[in-house]
């Protein structure tokens, strides 16, 4: 039987760890030896009590944890996790389901059909496109490149399941210079590689250049997928989704789109026009566990061509009790059959934000990032290298990369709030990304003059 008092004790640590995140030191407060040594025991025999073992997490976690949860992290795109998908999520772990068929958890089926249909209609996207729920948008991309992998060789009259690439007709890859280290991942692990991508010059703010990608394409020929981006990772700038896309139908190339968190813009009635065209292309890959601030790990990877998805993700075997159609087997949409049922807490967020709620999300967060670049080019140190499209903010210091390196570091170890730097066009930047829910105007001001503080100190 379980033991009540146990689950009591880990909701009232972590009730206790998310009571004081609005306030706390955002970054770690104990090293790695120092973590190591209240965690690293030597194994019992027996077992340690179960109280003393999550008082012993808890303890740790309360030293070793980042605040990533909380409101003033914007080190990388993390959103928070609102407090409805908290407490699904701790649903979904006593529910214990393996979500990979259909009889082995009718719940978490139904409940990813839900959930499908009202992301395709919020996201504007086709509603019999194929859906899948992976870990992030790393799967994601790979599920969604994956589908365009058999459409595309399936129309050369080759099978890449049944026969493998060796022997295929080769497949262009068309990349932007600036698509995620996400989809090169995706190409290694697809067999494709990175070495033969063409990659596609962008502009000063990260966006392919249309007619660079149109005069690549009028140079190809056989099987081609070009790999767009909704968002980039320093900029947040959208590529020309409206004539990428109509380049790439004229050459009758796959279209995929890297939304990681740009594409819930499309959720926003004023920022849905950075990604025009969107809708056009062929499979989408984007994070839950970003913009719609769910727990980890949750990814979305959608495809126009369902039977494409199904057909390079599926598996049977005669010991499976599987479906005839009618019923949801989810080992049919991504690579994996054991699994989290990952669309529980999605739904619980998209049904207690609503569609109002899920825009003024986005658009609370992108006016966030405005407020930033505001407060900050007050100071005549800072720079400002993007236009603040999005909810990214890059910032540079007295424009020098030792300077920027350091205010980084020091605005780090200040704790007020959590940012991390990157390396935009050659130059050293400090990078502010806005994703999460309880993120409030009055804590980018805090945060703002605690940079601004680190950078005059």
């Amino acid at each position: 039987m379980i033991d009540e008092t146990l689950l009591d004790r880990a909701h009232r640590h972590a009730a206790d760890f998310l009571k004081k995140l609005p306030e706390r030191h955002v970054a770690a407060r104990a090293s790695r030896e120092e973590l190591l040594q209240g965690l690293s025991v030597s194994l019992p025999d027996q077992g340690d009590d179960a109280a003393k073992v999550l008082d012993a997490l808890a303890a740790q976690g309360e030293r070793g944890a980042i605040a990533s949860a909380g409101p003033r992290y914007f080190g990388f795109v993390i959103g928070g996790s609102l407090p409805v998908a908290v407490a699904a999520d701790w649903l979904t772990t006593a529910w214990d389901q393996n979500s990979g068929i259909y009889v082995t958890s009718p719940l978490s089926s139904v409940i990813e059909d839900v959930a499908r249909t009202w992301l395709l209609d919020l996201l504007g996207l086709p509603s019999d496109a194929g859906l899948g729920f992976v870990t992030g948008c790393q799967m994601a991309n790979f599920t969604c490149l994956g589908s365009a992998r058999h459409a595309v060789l399936r129309d050369a009259g080759w099978n890449v399941e049944e026969n493998g690439l060796a022997g295929s007709p080769n497949v262009n890859i068309v990349l932007s210079e600036e698509s995620h280290v996400t989809i090169h991942v995706a190409l290694r692990m697809l067999g494709f590689g990175t070495r033969g991508a063409i990659r596609v010059p962008a502009d000063e703010q990260g966006r392919m250049r249309a007619e660079a990608l149109k005069q690549t394409l009028e140079g190809l020929r056989g099987p081609t997928i070009v790999c767009a981006q909704a968002g980039n990772v320093n900029t947040g700038a959208f590529d020309p989704l409206e004539e990428i896309a109509k380049i790439a139908k004229d050459h009758k190339a796959w279209l995929h789109v890297d939304g990681a968190f740009g594409l819930w813009a499309r959720a926003s009635s004023t920022k849905r026009h950075l990604a025009n065209g969107i809708d056009h292309a062929d499979s989408w890959a984007t994070d839950a566990h970003k913009w719609l601030n769910v727990p980890y790990d949750c990814g979305v990877a959608i495809v126009r061509d369902a039977k494409a998805q199904r057909a390079s993700m599926t598996s049977t075997a005669p010991y499976l009790q599987q479906t005839s159609g009618v019923e949801r087997d989810a080992i049919d949409w991504v690579p994996e059959f054991s699994r989290r049922a990952r669309a529980v807490t999605v739904y619980a967020a998209l049904r207690a934000l609503g569609r109002k709620g899920v825009e003024e999300l986005v658009d609370r967060n992108c006016a966030q990032a405005r407020l930033f670049a505001d407060l900050l080019r007050k100071s005549k140190r800072v720079r400002i290298l993007n236009d603040v499209v999005l909810n990214q903010v890059l910032v540079r210091f007295d424009d020098s990369d030792e300077r920027t390196r350091e205010v980084i570091a020091r605005v780090q170890k200040d704790g007020t709030c959590w940012l991390a730097g990157t390396t935009w066009q050659g130059k050293g930047a400090m990078r502010i990304s806005v994703s999460n829910w309880a993120t409030t105007d009055r804590d980018v001001e805090r945060s703002s003059e605690a940079i601004l503080r680190c950078a005059e100190s």
